[in-house]
């Protein structure tokens, strides 16, 4: 059977690890029909826009997608092309497994993490309800505010202030917890830990701890804990073998995911699946580090793992599984690897993206 994937090729070293990816998952005798669509800095410069109207309508009709990253411009220019397409794709959720490699350079080698980070993907800060400084709708915000009948005031000024609104739902946390809890159990993990700030910020993160409390309920077989999210990040650097699934709001699990990936290795090794009922969309937790554009330098492993998560998502998973252990031998011998996975990042005998790539498909 064939399935149709749509491949955005992004943009900085995108399209240079899109081919590697491609590569590989065309490697495993998997039929994939690849409907090739650009977006990015490069496609704005010459339509104006970043993400032209045949990405979307693309995604819509082949329902998964693989997808190099694209650059977000920090403070200036567009908004965040990956939080567009899942809003607009009611991708609410965002998977992000941390596992690490035999032969991956990390404080944490001997302990062998392998957690995985449910992160709401829709909702939360980076819903993008936001009031600029200076303008007469945010002062006109911050007196609505300051004269509710609480003491808690803004005390500076629309002038000088910008605002951003926190939204948590009932319906939002039920769906993302069911999700973490769904993954654990066809996984076989064993716990789901519940991270939030609800200690604090009680209507909206104590919303969302009170709602996964009463979600695990009906999933007796699994474990439920809660964490507040700053002793989370401790947790996770003393003993993060202690940990299994992980779920959180949506600025938690962009921070916490990056984190998780610094104890197996890095970005370079971090794959990711944003899913909802319309599609998914599979892409690498790091940036487009646009500086070794065309340097055909950085690291696949990424992608190409984000493409075996795709795999499994199509219900071809002993191929994902075959491409999954062909990454790790590449990785373990430590000879067909990037200049980021060598003992010494100078080291003479690291090969190129498209080098390892082609290590891997040879090991299938």
């Amino acid at each position: 059977m064939a399935h149709e994937v749509t491949l955005i090729t992004g943009d900085g070293v995108g399209p240079e690890l899109a081919e590697a990816a491609r590569k590989c998952v065309d490697a495993t005798g998997i039929a994939i029909h690849w409907d090739v669509q650009e977006a990015g800095i490069d496609v704005m410069e010459r339509t104006g826009t970043p993400i032209p109207d045949s990405v979307m309508e693309s995604v819509r009709r082949t329902g998964c997608a693989l997808k190099a990253p694209i650059t977000t411009p920090v403070g200036t220019g567009f908004r965040s092309i990956n939080v567009y397409l899942r809003q607009e794709l009611g991708l609410f959720a965002c998977i992000r497994p941390c596992k690490y490699y035999p032969g991956v350079r990390s404080f944490f080698s001997e302990v062998g993490v392998d957690i995985v980070i449910v992160r709401e993907n829709t909702e939360d800060l980076y819903a993008g309800v936001e009031f600029e400084a200076g303008r007469e709708e945010t002062s006109q915000l911050i007196d609505f505010v300051n004269s509710l009948p609480s003491d808690r005031k803004i005390k500076t000024s629309g002038a000088e202030t910008g605002v951003s609104i926190k939204p948590i739902s009932i319906s939002g946390t039920e769906r993302i917890v069911q999700c973490a809890f769904d993954y654990a159990r066809k996984n076989g993990r064993r716990k789901v830990t519940a991270v939030h700030k609800a200690n604090i910020m009680k209507y909206s993160d104590g919303l969302f701890l009170a709602t996964a409390t009463k979600v695990a309920e009906q999933y007796p077989e699994i474990e439920f804990e809660e964490r507040i999210v700053d002793n989370m990040c401790m947790q996770l650097t003393q003993k993060p073998e202690l940990y299994d699934v992980l779920v959180m709001a949506n600025l938690y699990g962009d921070i916490v995911s990056d984190l998780g990936a610094g104890l197996v290795g890095g970005l370079g090794v971090a794959p990711g699946a944003n899913i909802g009922p319309g599609g998914a969309v599979f892409e690498a937790t790091h940036g487009s580090a646009p500086k070794y554009k065309g340097q055909n330098k950085v690291n696949p492993t990424a992608l190409i793992l984000s493409g075996m998560l795709m795999l499994k998502h199509l219900g071809e998973t002993e191929a994902a599984d075959r491409l999954e252990r062909a990454v790790a031998a590449v990785i373990a011998e430590g000879k067909d690897v990037t200049y980021d996975m060598k003992p010494h990042r100078d080291d003479p005998t690291a090969v190129g993206t498209q080098e390892m790539a082609d290590a891997i498909c040879a090991r299938m």
